[in-house]
């Protein structure tokens, strides 16, 4: 990360009519990440991110672009630095009486002089590169909710855009297009590079895949900071907006959320200091979820995940815990377990998982989650954090799990 930020706001203010919705916002945009904004409904998230593309100017305070107040630029420096940007809007905007490949093309249409023959040269490249195969022809009313977005995607990264900015971009969506369209996000920002600015109600999970996380509340800035915490944060509201809008169990896996899964953990920590009680965790990682991201389909990737997720529950003890804790990975937190029982556990869980594989799935063309199972045992100063690291360190059991 740049110490300069990409992108600053400075004490900004905004009115329309009576309702005041920035009363100076102070927060910054770094280069290479996803920074995601959260908030109340209606408590301007929004209208944030149409300052930030130069859609609405501020009634008073200050936006920077690469240290350079925007205000100060000439007409042709903005029209520059607009075109380094791209807009995901929300509930995708695609027109239904063009096709697929038109809708993808429009913005090259519309902001280029590129021939023909050069704009379905990039169209052509770009859905290839977003796994977008022979539907070109097709027109929106075609598309599943999770095909739709992924079109929009391609759109906005047609011009190869270096900030692209998404509006709510799973609103609507069920758990699996929910978590694919996160999934899709995080994948194709790390590999094109782009700076994204995410506006979101899916806590806790947009954490998984942003660097950065702003709350907005009353038109300022209550919170900037990372994931982690901001799901520590002291501050009272910070806290209540957080707890309301996480659900106590994760939407796609059914198990708890990463932050119940760390109160547990501390809850266990606290009944080995009282009563002596030992504990271990079980740290199961996807090794290979990019690679069936791309091979099955980042839809296809999310419903494995939930299948997976289902059968370790049914596996373990009824008194194991078991979080999300990641885009790829689930703590299971084993109570009154020492590390010589985690070991035989950990054993049991995959001979089970795995003969059930091979019985019901033997004959289907193979896609298989490459699945490490680390263990580590807690002790009394023991940290979440630590634990963790270490039972990444000793994943020495590596298991595939067939998912088509």
């Amino acid at each position: 990360m740049d110490n300069q930020p990409l992108i600053q706001f400075k004490n900004v203010f905004k009115t329309f009519g009576t309702n005041h919705v920035l009363n100076g916002v102070d927060f910054c945009i770094y280069k290479g990440e996803i920074t995601t904004v959260i908030g109340k409904s209606g408590g301007g998230k929004s209208v944030l991110l149409k300052h930030i593309i130069g859609l609405i100017e501020p009634d008073s305070g200050m936006i920077l672009f690469e240290g350079h107040p925007v205000s100060n630029m000439k007409k042709s420096e903005k029209k520059a630095m607009k075109r380094r940007f791209s807009y995901m809007f929300q509930g995708t905007a695609l027109f239904d009486s063009m096709t697929v490949f038109e809708n993808i093309a429009l913005p090259l249409k519309e902001k280029t002089a590129l021939p023909k023959a050069e704009i379905r040269k990039k169209v052509d490249e770009k859905m290839v590169q977003l796994d977008l195969h022979e539907i070109n022809d097709k027109y929106p009313s075609q598309l599943s909710g999770g095909m739709k977005k992924r079109v929009a995607l391609a759109r906005a990264l047609i011009t190869d855009p270096e900030i692209v900015l998404f509006d709510e971009p799973t609103t609507g969506l069920d758990p699996i297009r929910k978590n694919a369209v996160h999934s899709m996000i995080s994948d194709y920002q790390k590999k094109f590079g782009f700076t994204g600015v995410v506006v979101s109600h899916e806590i806790p999970d947009v954490f998984y895949i942003s660097q950065r996380v702003v709350m907005l509340n009353e038109g300022q800035i209550l919170f900037e900071g990372t994931p982690e915490e901001i799901q520590k944060a002291s501050n009272p509201l910070v806290k209540w907006f957080i707890q309301g809008m996480e659900s106590r169990h994760d939407s796609l896996t059914g198990m708890m959320p990463s932050s119940q899964g760390e109160k547990r953990f501390m809850e266990e920590m606290a009944r080995m200091r009282r009563h002596e009680n030992v504990f271990s965790l079980i740290l199961l990682t996807i090794q290979n979820i990019d690679e069936v991201n791309h091979k099955a389909g980042y839809e296809a990737t999310q419903a494995a995940l939930k299948n997976f997720a289902d059968r370790v529950r049914h596996h373990l003890r009824i008194t194991d815990i078991c979080s999300r804790h990641g885009m790829n990975k689930i703590m299971v937190i084993l109570p009154n377990t020492d590390i010589e029982q985690a070991r035989y556990v950990r054993s049991k869980l995959a001979f089970k998982m795995g003969t059930e594989n091979e019985e019901k799935l033997k004959s289907a063309q193979a896609f298989y989650f490459s699945i490490s199972a680390g263990i580590a045992e807690a002790t009394k100063d023991s940290l979440m954090e630590d634990v963790l690291a270490q039972a990444e360190s000793t994943a020495n059991m590596n298991y595939n799990f067939k998912i088509r």
